[in-house]
This record gives structure tokens, sequence and C-alpha cells, in this order.
């Protein structure tokens, strides 16, 4: 694949601080794209996926912004669109999860799971598919999903919920989009060796797990 096969196009990626997010951002910008990113990170955080974007000749657009709050991601997008006139390519990256047993998960715990991780999805799905279905000229809409989907890991009930979901989502979009030239494509990573794992383990403990894994180590995000 050419490094410019993405010449002139326009892609949000949504919760592109970091981690994955940030890996896809860069990978977009070094074939050709241009980038525009949100997160609830503040812009010092950021600041990297902004730069390195800038370094490969393209333009990035950054907002720090809750998926989960659709007149945000309405205003998000429109703003994309202002700058870029354009939207092919749709990255649902951003995700939160808080890991609980079941006895011990507050609701507060499961809606702001499902704020993100579930209806940020469903959000910024429909308002890409909307433009992407009113220019005519087709897209992708890409799910970073989980095992977590089909894997049913113990204290994880919410995030577990929302990416079985997500996908189920995805696959009912990508029948129905089909028509418009739109693909709807889901991505299921493992354990991956990002700031948000940290989140739940110690180096150790991440150290020894991944003894485990088929190549005994954890995957990276680029």
């Amino acid at each position: 694949m050419r490094t410019s096969d993405l010449e002139g196009q326009s892609a949000i990626v949504t919760g592109a601080a970091r981690g994955i997010g940030q890996a896809v951002a860069l990978e977009l910008a070094r074939r050709g794209a241009n980038v525009s990113m949100c997160d609830l990170a503040c812009p010092s955080d950021a600041s990297s996926t902004i730069d390195g974007v800038a370094k490969l000749g393209r333009e990035a657009f950054y907002r720090e912004a809750d998926v989960g709050q659709r007149s945000s991601m309405e205003s998000f997008f429109e703003e994309s669109m202002s700058r870029f006139g354009r939207l092919d390519i749709l990255v649902n990256n951003a995700a939160l999860n808080i890991r609980k047993p079941l006895l011990e998960l507050e609701v507060k715990d499961v809606e702001n799971v499902w704020s993100s991780s579930l209806w940020g999805v469903f959000h910024c799905s429909q308002l890409a598919a909307r433009i992407m279905a009113g220019r005519g000229q087709g897209g992708s809409i890409v799910m970073i999903s989980s095992v977590h989907a089909s894997r049913a890991f113990p204290g994880s009930t919410a995030y577990n919920g929302a990416k079985a979901a997500v996908n189920q989502m995805a696959r009912t979009w990508a029948a129905e989009l089909a028509a418009n030239r739109i693909r709807v494509n889901i991505v299921e990573p493992g354990p991956i060796d990002t700031p948000g794992e940290r989140s739940f383990y110690t180096e150790e403990q991440l150290y020894e797990g991944a003894k485990h894994l088929p190549l005994g180590r954890l995957g990276y995000p680029c």
C-alpha cells in the first residue's frame, strides 16, 4: 500500500490523545489524510499526536470533548467539516472501562462506561454516516472493539456489554450502509501496551500476564 493512498481525504479519530488512538491518527496522516481528533485528555496530553500529524505534513484539528455528549459531537463534526470540507473515515476508539464485580457496581459506573464506550460510538457513527451518505462518495467507519465483546472477563460487566453491543451495531450498520458504499468494520485488539492498561495493572502484573499470551508479550499500538 502506498504511503499516499489517502491523499486529500479527511478522517476523524476519537480518543486520539494516546495509545491506540494516537497510533491510528499518525498512521492515517502518514497515509495522506488530514485528521480531526477528540479526547477528554487535556491539550498537553494530546500535543504529541497533534505535533506528529503536523510533522507528517498533514493538518490536525483537536478538541477536548466527550463522545458521550451528543451536542458536543455535533459541534465537533460540524467544525471538522468546516475545516476540511469532507469526511471519509471515522475511527471509533474512545472508550472507558470501570472494573468492579457485579455485586459492587454502581449504576453510575455503568452509565459512565456506556456513555463513552457505547453511546459515543452510536453518536459518532450516525453523524459520520449521515455526512458520508449525503456526499454520495462512500466512506469507512471502523470500530476499535475488544476481545471483551465475546469473552466474559470477570469484573468488566459494563465494558463487556458495551463492546458486544458495538459489534452487533457495526454488523447491522454494515448491512444497512453497503448501498451507500460505506464500509463498517470491527477491530478487536487483545492486551495492548498502552497507558490505559496501567490504570488496572502494575508493570509487574503486565509483564507476568503477557507471558501467557501466544507471542509471550503485549501487543503494540504501532
